[in-house]
């Protein structure tokens, strides 16, 4: 059985897209024989314009997500290997294959930008195993916050209720991750840093 196999089609599942020489978090959707996401510019955008092939690959480990979304340092370097024009994270599973990218127009509550929205053809499986990590909702309460970090960053220039909205749902997922046990430094870090930008917008909340 494949990677792609195990996917459901239309669920949103949190994936490696591994290009030219950047590596980033992704939301992937099943779409048939293809796996759909959406990239809001950046490095990773500029590679799969100029260089149409990359990697999907899956991972348990939720600290790995959050640094490479947030552009962390690592403790360590990732080990790569390449096959012609694919490359992908080593041990990871996952698939390969070329690109197809349209650029359109995307609306939601922080207005309206330009987007790449693409499609990866699964061309061939990369071999990995994961740890047998269980499900934690620490995890998700931990993707959840950097997720609405990332978008608290663009929302300075956004209403002051949208920039509020965003921080207060930060601050509950923390209060549930800390709830939960977690244990990962960057739900603290995620947290002061959004006090910082909450601070300078006249939110006066108080990190506890």
């Amino acid at each position: 059985m494949t990677l792609l196999d195990l996917l459901s089609d239309g669920q949103v599942y949190e994936m490696l897209l591994v290009t030219r020489t950047n590596v980033t978090p992704v939301g992937v959707v099943k779409r048939e024989k293809a796996l759909s996401f959406k990239l809001f510019g950046g490095r990773s955008a500029e590679e799969l314009v100029k260089w149409p092939h990359a990697a999907l690959q899956a991972t348990n480990d939720v600290g790995l997500i959050v640094r490479l979304a947030l552009n962390i340092p690592l403790d360590s370097e990732l080990p790569f290997e390449e096959s012609g024009p694919y490359r992908w994270i080593k041990g990871l599973p996952g698939v390969y294959g070329d690109v197809g990218c349209t650029r359109k127009a995307h609306s939601d509550s922080l207005g309206t930008t330009e987007i790449l929205s693409c499609s990866l053809f699964p061309k061939a499986d990369i071999p990995g195993l994961l740890p047998p990590r269980p499900f934690s909702r620490a995890d998700c309460a931990l993707v959840e916050m950097a997720i609405d970090f990332t978008r608290l960053g663009i929302a300075v220039n956004s209403p002051p209720d949208e920039a509020k909205r965003l921080f207060s749902k930060i601050k509950k997922n923390y209060a549930l991750f800390s709830r939960l046990g977690g244990k990962d430094k960057m739900g603290r870090k995620i947290m002061e840093r959004a006090l910082e930008i909450a601070s300078k917008l006249g939110l006066t909340e108080e990190l506890e």
